[in-house]
């Protein structure tokens, strides 16, 4: 295992700017220079002992959640891997990335069937998948799109490998390899340089995916400076993934304009969901993104939100450089927000929801009832068959539903009020903030997957699978000094 290394994190902001007048019930998990805990990407034990009592209760919406999950073909414990040694996303290259990313959610769906069953076949399962991609894999290539995969395929990897990182079966050394030589450098070398291209050539979702792999290498791999560099990014990035950046103008009624509707709806979507995941996941090592900025995360879902359903939102015009350093130019201007359809979803919802108003006890009207029209969340496999479908692990009905009164994470003391948000140092002014249209024919800057399109309208409101008696097994797990909720 990889000791920590480099200064704490700098992760000052923890709470909820007094401004939005919210009551503190919940503060992240443990403090931010403090050792990293352990399930803690997505889930935390707590988090896993609440689903698994929940379900093994009948109680609502938790069953319905699981048998969702239950339901999906990616959580069988007869799925085999099909491991790579390379992977490929994008034009000129034998593309198979869907062979990574259909195994990566079947190892999570199945590590996460075990943690609220306990049937050991599932954890075994994925242990099996995990493995034979961390003895086999050792590069992603392709063109620009190399870097979404990297990301969105890292930060998945990590979730699922986190869940069974104390399986005796579990090459745990060996995946964190993988962390820091195949998807970490990738990810990493995109928030430096953005694959030869202006800061502004790429849209926030490139960005985010980025960062969301880098954070999860971080805690994955107990390596505090990689963690300290993805929230540093986050907080104070050049590039369109910054929050500054990606929810550049803040209105009075509680919402924000999130760049990328200027867009498309599904790219908005899928960036809300980035967001979000990269806030859970630190979270869970006690630094609070959710708060930061006087809860601009919030504002900027609630837009989305919103936009999503079908009301109207405000959108300011904007103007961005795109292009590569030194050679190729142009400019784009997105004068309002795309059109939308309201019966597209997506399995992002429920975990901010969950946050905002059962940890935080603040109204977020738009992404609650996002999150009702979306329940019960599914995952990879429930929402079309192309990659937009994947970019999310899902489940969130069954995963973030929970009381107000719980408190969050393993670390929290009964009763800690967070402190107030630090809003300064914030990201530099930008009025052009939208990025990455791909380049003319030929430039390999940001072929973007224009062909996961009609993945993006998969059908939404799947019906539950019906319940019936849920006979779970409950296996004990090793506590490591965490505290309850």
């Amino acid at each position: 295992m990889l000791k920590a290394a480099g200064a704490a994190a700098g992760a000052a902001g923890i709470g909820v700017g007094a401004g939005v007048g919210a009551t503190a019930l919940a503060s992240p998990a443990s403090a931010a220079g403090a050792a990293f805990a352990h399930p803690g990407l997505l889930h935390t034990h707590t988090d896993l002992d609440r689903m698994a009592a929940k379900v093994k209760a009948g109680a609502r919406p938790y069953a319905a959640g699981f048998a969702k999950l239950t339901a999906n073909r990616h959580a069988q414990s007869g799925w085999r891997a099909n491991p790579q040694a390379t992977v490929y996303r994008g034009a000129g290259s034998p593309q198979n990335y869907a062979v990574l990313y259909n195994d990566i959610h079947a190892a999570y769906q199945n590590a996460l069937r075990y943690h609220v069953s306990g049937e050991t076949a599932h954890a075994d399962t994925a242990v099996a998948i995990l493995n034979a991609w961390s003895e086999k894999l050792t590069s992603v290539q392709g063109s620009a799109d190399r870097f979404l995969a990297a990301g969105l395929y890292g930060y998945q990897f990590a979730n699922a490998a986190e869940l069974v990182r104390d399986h005796g079966d579990f090459e745990l050394g060996r995946a964190q390899e993988l962390m820091r030589n195949v998807f970490h450098p990738l990810s990493d070398d995109f928030l430096t340089r953005h694959n030869g291209a202006v800061v502004t050539n790429y849209w926030p979702n490139w960005d985010l995916t980025a960062i969301a792999c880098v954070l999860a290498t971080g805690i994955f791999c107990d390596d505090r400076a990689v963690v300290d560099r993805a929230v540093e990014y986050f907080k104070h990035g050049d590039g369109m993934g910054s929050v500054k950046h990606a929810i550049p103008v803040v209105h009075g009624d509680g919402l924000a304009e999130w760049v990328e509707a200027g867009r498309d709806q599904g790219h908005a979507l899928l960036g809300v969901g980035l967001m979000g995941t990269v806030c859970e996941m630190a979270w869970n090592q006690g630094i609070d993104l959710y708060g930061y900025d006087d809860n601009r995360f919030l504002k900027g879902a609630q837009y989305v939100a919103k936009w999503s359903l079908g009301g109207d939102v405000p959108y300011t015009a904007n103007t961005r450089k795109k292009g590569a350093i030194g050679g190729w130019s142009g400019s784009e201007t997105a004068a309002g927000a795309a059109g939308v359809d309201p019966a597209m979803t997506r399995p992002i919802w429920a975990m901010i929801a969950n946050h905002y108003t059962k940890r935080r006890g603040l109204s977020a009207s738009y992404v609650t009832r996002a999150a009702a029209k979306a329940a019960p969340e599914g995952g990879g496999g429930d929402y079309g068959p192309n990659s937009g479908g994947y970019d999310q692990l899902g489940f969130g009905t069954l995963a973030f539903a929970r009381d107000r009164v719980e408190r969050a994470g393993s670390g929290a003391a009964p009763g800690a009020a967070p402190s107030g948000v630090a809003s300064g140092g914030g990201a530099r002014p930008q009025g052009a903030t939208s990025a990455s249209a791909s380049p003319a024919a030929g430039r390999d800057l940001a072929a973007t997957g224009t062909e996961d399109l009609v993945g993006w309208a998969a059908a939404a409101g799947v019906s539950a699978v019906a319940g019936g008696l849920l006979l779970l097994r409950r296996r004990d797990r090793v506590r490591r000094g965490e505290a309850a909720e």
